[in-house]
């Protein structure tokens, strides 16, 4: 078996209509509050990539590639924006993620951790183990 590898957390931030009912002001506030947290965490190190995502978009999807508009989803569960993190532990993404100034405005995180490899290569390998090993 292989032992677990490193390679980051990812933020990713659900929810795409926080700003409705605050002012202009109020939006720029708050905007100003997210790009003042990205900068804090890339000067640190702690992030190494993050950007907001367009609205629009297309799914592929099924045996014959078909291709369709989308994202298709309620709006407080649409991903707006990704950050790759670079910490030292899940609590650590945990820690950052509940620092996020857009959570008072209704913004969901999710924090998970970056696989090593595809789940389906470990699981192919597995069970390659597990055959030789009855033999």
């Amino acid at each position: 078996m292989s032992a677990p590898t490193h390679n980051g957390y990812m933020l990713i931030f659900r929810g795409t209509d926080w700003y409705k009912g605050l002012s202009p002001e109020e939006m720029q506030q708050v905007g100003d509050k997210w790009m003042a947290w990205f900068k804090g965490l890339m000067a640190s190190g702690k992030a190494v990539a993050g950007n907001p995502l367009e609205r629009e978009g297309k799914i592929v999807s099924g045996k014959n590639r078909v291709v369709s508009d989308g994202p298709f989803a309620e709006s407080k569960e649409t991903i707006g924006g990704y950050f790759l993190l670079k910490v030292e532990n899940f609590d650590e993404a945990v820690a950052i993620a509940q620092d996020c100034p857009g959570l008072p405005y209704g913004i969901r995180v999710e924090v998970r951790q970056v696989a090593g490899e595809c789940p389906l290569v470990e699981k192919v390998r597995e069970e390659r183990e597990a055959q030789l090993a009855v033999r």
